[in-house]
């Protein structure tokens, strides 16, 4: 049975941020089609406080607010969240990184919980079964953009968002490598011309250069993919064929011995 487009609910104080992110561009066409749809949740209007107030000073001091437990579990009960996996964007999480946003792709839906301030009450995380997720070893003022980062890069592994639809696994961490340089129209500006190669119409030799320019770039800048993918340069794929071709091995080869 085919899978009908993602849902994810994002619980916030600041619901306006998203609305430039998520309606615009390949998220917005792609809400148009029907293939996804963010839901966007103002934690404020659960909250019971006359002002609206959604935080509150955290126990055993410290500086900053906490946001306060009832009006999370307010939104999270008006998004039926405890049958869906939630997420809570917090820099003590597991780095997101391609298994984990396979996996959120996979989903018909989830929750993301924006935190603020110095976060939330632990109850919230603990009564909801919250995964944290982080995109960084830094601290930022909100849960909001790590949120907005979480939610595009998912999106673009829904089959149909993007208009190639091998180009998010073929580019760049996907395959294993960085991607290669990129060059469109004029073919020279200011001295500066497009590599021969990419005008020749040769298929093979272009594929083939997009290959080693990869290589380079992930050997100088990501050691760390680039001997992931080397050690896996032998590998077979399932009908029993080798993963990359002759011509492929001479370029894998070429640029290892460099």
């Amino acid at each position: 049975m085919e899978k009908k487009g993602l849902t994810i609910d994002v619980l916030t104080l600041f619901p306006e941020m998203f609305r430039p992110v998520t309606e615009d561009s390949i998220l917005g066409r792609a809400a148009e089609k029907g293939l996804i749809d963010v839901r966007l949740t103002n934690i404020r209007d659960f909250s019971n406080d006359k002002h609206n107030r959604a935080d509150d000073y955290p126990f055993g001091g410290g500086g900053g607010m906490v946001m306060m437990a009832d009006p999370i579990f307010g939104a999270m009960e008006h998004v039926d969240a405890k049958a869906r996996k939630v997420v809570y964007m917090s820099p003590r999480g597991r780095i997101l990184d391609e298994e984990k946003i396979k996996e959120l792709a996979e989903l018909d839906s989830f929750v993301i919980l924006c935190g603020h301030y110095e976060g939330v009450d632990q109850r919230v995380l603990d009564y909801w079964d919250a995964e944290e997720i982080s995109i960084g070893d830094y601290v930022l003022t909100g849960g909001e953009l790590p949120a907005m980062v979480l939610i595009d890069s998912v999106a673009r592994l829904i089959p149909g968002v993007l208009g190639n639809e091998d180009s998010a696994l073929e580019e760049s961490v996907y395959s294993g490598l960085l991607e290669h340089p990129q060059y469109t129209q004029p073919r020279e500006y200011r001295g500066m011309e497009v590599p021969e190669v990419l005008m020749s119409g040769h298929h093979q030799n272009i594929a083939l250069w997009k290959l080693e320019q990869s290589l380079r770039l992930t050997k100088e800048r990501r050691p760390d993919l680039y001997k992931a993918f080397i050690a896996h340069r032998n590998d077979k794929n399932e009908d029993g064929t080798k993963r990359f071709n002759k011509a492929q091995r001479q370029v894998i080869d070429k640029v290892e011995e460099e």
